[in-house]
């Protein structure tokens, strides 16, 4: 039987919006505070370093969109060690200047405590506030889930507070508490592999990204109510 989703898999044509929910969500956030404390230049240092980090997803994991384009998820397929973002010390300080050492810090502290078992490692969850965000990121993220689990691995997500008890309703369970920067207290989740996954024949096969070939093409994004048209 064939289900409809309420998520796209995101494409390379999709990165700048993925950017942009991103940021938008980041931003606003003591987290995001924290790392560009300077608010002229906030939004653009994250952007900067969303976007290496979403490139890289769509090399070694995935990443889905709503089909209203309103929020986003950026996976990583760790059945494997994953390398770092090609020249991701030269593009970090790039992006970041002076604030590159605050990125580093969170950057450590996060892998530090990673599971060393295999697992979907929900990176970011984007969905900027908004009067409907509570919806749309319990969309975004079970749709993301429908795709991710028919792979047969346990999932990991590192979540603050004000998250927790939609993350808690789709099945994650605490493993660790950090006191993380800024002030903030991020919640170290796991969610074992659901007993019952969807058909193979529900998922489309996994496709190579255009950021293997030596330069990715150049694309315009839009978004229309269809929902994350590419073209």
């Amino acid at each position: 039987m064939h289900v409809t989703l309420p998520v796209n898999r995101a494409r390379w044509c999709d990165v700048d919006w993925i950017v942009d929910l991103l940021t938008a969500t980041i931003v606003p956030t003591s987290l995001g505070a924290w790392l560009v404390p300077d608010e002229r230049r906030r939004a653009a240092v994250i952007a900067a370093v969303a976007r290496i980090w979403t490139e890289h997803a769509l090399l070694f994991g995935d990443a889905f969109l709503l089909k209203d384009g309103t929020a986003a998820t950026v996976w990583f397929h760790r059945y494997r060690p994953i390398p770092p973002p090609p020249r991701y010390d030269e593009r970090l300080d790039d992006a970041s200047g002076e604030h590159a050492v605050r990125f580093r810090r969170v950057d450590h502290l996060l892998a530090a405590r990673r599971p060393a078992e295999a697992h979907n490692h929900l990176a970011f969850l984007a969905a900027p506030p908004d009067a409907d965000r509570a919806r749309q990121a319990a969309a975004v993220l079970a749709g993301s889930h429908r795709y991710m689990d028919n792979l047969g691995l346990p999932a990991y997500a590192e979540v603050h507070d004000d998250d927790l008890r939609l993350y808690r309703r789709l099945g994650y369970r605490g493993r660790q508490r950090l006191s993380g920067p800024g002030g903030t207290t991020v919640n170290l989740l796991w969610r074992p592999v659901p007993s019952v996954r969807i058909s193979h024949s529900t998922v489309p096969t996994r496709r190579v990204p255009p950021a293997l070939q030596a330069t990715p093409p150049r694309t315009v994004m839009t978004v229309d109510a269809g929902g994350g048209a590419c073209r």
